[in-house]
């Protein structure tokens, strides 16, 4: 591939990823009253991971890439962000159960900040100052779209960081962190002379993990919900087509960029989210989340143009 499209290859990627988890939310929408959230969960998993697999299979069959060797460093990495992955789920689980929910939801999506200083400390991912800048800005502009209270979104923020709730929201947010992390660094670890076949590859065997994984503690715990996903293998296919959709662009981005840079990047997930439901329900927007759609955008500009 051309040396001069490879380093700006991560921002289409990268927005193409977001905009499939759009639609993949979408459809998951419906499934999680009928299945539960973590019935919900399992169909991206069970159901993207034939389509993963036809995903690797094109890489290597039809355009003729090396399969990559599996090594320690791969199998730890990728077992530590398909598990993470997992207990993000289960830890913002805990946060819906609170009474003040929307507190721990908030510190949730601290996960960039998280993203920037676990890349940094484990991958040696370095930290620019435009890259901090464009973190710290999509940051507040998050809190600004979802404020826990929206009359002092800042300060319930700073007041409430030692609550259980908050606590939750945090541990929900570093789990996302590592699970960036630790997909980056297991395509890292193969040393693949592709990078697609090396994402590709992590795909594969994060998909199977957290199948396996999910699938056997609902199995153990919630036999019905499992029994309910398979049945609704029909509605599931779209959900779990866009989801491994989604994944191959979030783990190819990040085989070629540092993963704050491309979580950062993917905060354009919301302002798509925001513009489609501000179409259908044509709500009036508040000066707060206009303030919080410039931050986000402002962040999204700035680690594009590096």
């Amino acid at each position: 591939m051309n040396a001069d499209i490879l380093p700006w290859l991560w921002i289409p990627v990268t927005i193409w990823a977001a905009f499939a988890q759009t639609l993949r939310n979408a459809a998951q929408r419906h499934l999680t009253t009928e299945l539960g959230t973590l019935g919900a969960t399992l169909v991206r998993f069970l159901y993207g991971l034939p389509f993963a697999v036809l995903w690797l299979l094109a890489l290597i069959a039809g355009v003729g890439l090396p399969l990559p060797s599996p090594n320690w460093a791969f199998l730890f990495w990728v077992a530590t962000g398909a598990l993470t992955q997992i207990l993000a789920q289960a830890l913002l689980l805990k946060v819906m159960s609170e009474r003040n929910f929307l507190l721990g939801v908030a510190y949730a999506k601290t996960e960039i900040l998280q993203v920037a200083v676990f890349s940094f400390v484990l991958l040696s991912d370095p930290i620019t100052a435009h890259a901090a800048l464009a973190i710290l800005a999509g940051t507040f502009g998050i809190f600004l779209l979802s404020p826990a209270d929206k009359e002092r979104p800042i300060r319930a923020l700073l007041t409430g960081w030692t609550s259980r709730t908050a606590i939750y929201g945090l541990s929900s947010g570093a789990c996302l962190a590592l699970s960036a992390v630790g997909y980056r660094g297991a395509a890292l670890a193969l040393d693949s002379p592709s990078f697609l076949a090396a994402a590709g590859y992590t795909l594969v065997w994060a998909q199977a993990l957290q199948t396996v994984g999910l699938g056997g503690w609902l199995l153990w715990r919630q036999r019905g919900t499992v029994l309910g996903v398979l049945r609704a293998w029909r509605r599931s296919l779209f959900a779990g087509f866009m989801g491994a959709a989604a994944s191959a662009g979030w783990f190819t981005a990040m085989a070629i960029e540092p993963a704050a840079h491309v979580r950062t990047l993917g905060l354009i997930e919301l302002l798509f989210s925001y513009a489609i439901s501000r179409r259908f329900f044509r709500e009036r927007t508040t000066g707060l989340e206009i303030a919080g759609i410039a931050l986000l955008t402002l962040g999204v500009v700035i680690v594009s143009l590096r």
